[in-house]
């Protein structure tokens, strides 16, 4: 098998791609620039294997390209809430119309399934049942769900997208989010750092992330669905402490409102009945690897 991944360059797409190389899958990386220091950093006997396929997932034709000889596809590719807000018609041409160019290159190569990112940004901050959207960003996310559900209808390409609150680990350095990360990464190096936000959240460790991607990619699946990964809810004050306990001495501190996203979710049986048995990393233990990363990295990986 072959797969594309899109947004091949970023962090979660490291983390997916590190999975599937192990399983002895063929990956092929798109973005518009090849940046494979993190995957090196996590499959270094593997990483060189990755093909690097460049354009800008706006474009269907560079989409059409990128999917040539592949037997599936990944869709990842995005730019987050800050950028959204700041030219949300470029945020809709990347996110909305970027996943639309995904579907229908699918469709054109007569792939079964597409796989692509949602996010938990599709909820306001009241209710995790329903989706609300309070940015940009989640608007045009849940509208890459309606459309999914519409290829379905239309066309019968089966799709599964995933929305994870957020989702830390060794390369999260971007994003209104990448607070826990940052963190982490603060106290590896012995250096201060403020987290952005403060209260409650789901915390999503990467790797949690990628097997539900793997799961799904290698599952047979009918239909058009899109699960919340809401990991371990906890407050920033319990990150704090935990990382104190993992590094003591560590300088980290948060300022900030809490993030616009709802922290009670039901439960999936549907996620459960298709995608049993997904790992839940706890939140000390995503913290620790994080932690060790950071003290084993040699390079940055962004």
């Amino acid at each position: 098998m072959r797969v594309l991944v899109t947004g091949g360059s970023g962090f979660l797409g490291a983390w997916i791609m590190r999975r599937l190389l192990a399983r002895g899958i063929d990956c092929v990386a798109f973005d518009l620039h090849a940046k494979p220091q993190l995957l090196a950093a996590l499959a270094p006997e593997r990483a060189a294997t990755v093909q690097w396929r460049s354009g800008d997932i706006a474009q269907a034709a560079d989409v059409a390209n990128a999917l040539q000889g592949c037997d599936a596809v990944i869709h990842l590719a995005g730019i987050l809430t800050p950028d959204c807000a700041a030219n949300p018609v470029r945020g809709a041409q990347i996110n909305l119309l970027g996943t639309l160019n995904v579907f229908e290159a699918a469709r054109a190569a007569g792939l079964p399934r597409v796989l692509y990112a949602s996010s938990a940004g599709v909820f306001g901050p009241a209710d995790g049942a329903t989706p609300f959207p309070q940015t940009h960003y989640g608007a045009f996310k849940l509208a890459c769900e309606g459309s999914a559900r519409a290829y379905w209808n239309d066309h019968g390409i089966a799709s599964v997208g995933f929305r994870p609150l957020v989702v830390y680990g060794a390369g999260r350095e971007t994003g209104s989010s990448a607070g826990p990360s940052l963190a982490c990464r603060a106290a590896a190096r012995n250096e201060r750092y403020t987290m952005p936000f403060s209260g409650s959240t789901g915390f999503v460790f990467a790797d949690d992330v990628a097997a539900a991607y793997e799961a799904a990619l290698l599952r047979d699946i009918e239909g058009a669905h899109a699960f919340t990964l809401a990991g371990q809810i906890a407050s920033v004050t319990e990150v704090i402490d935990t990382l104190a306990t993992l590094v003591p001495g560590s300088r980290i501190d948060a300022s900030g409102a809490p993030l616009p996203i709802a922290t009670d979710f039901p439960r999936d049986p549907e996620l459960e009945r298709l995608l049993p048995g997904l790992p839940r990393t706890s939140l000390e233990e995503g913290l620790r690897q994080t932690v060790a990363f950071y003290r084993n990295a040699t390079v940055a990986v962004q």
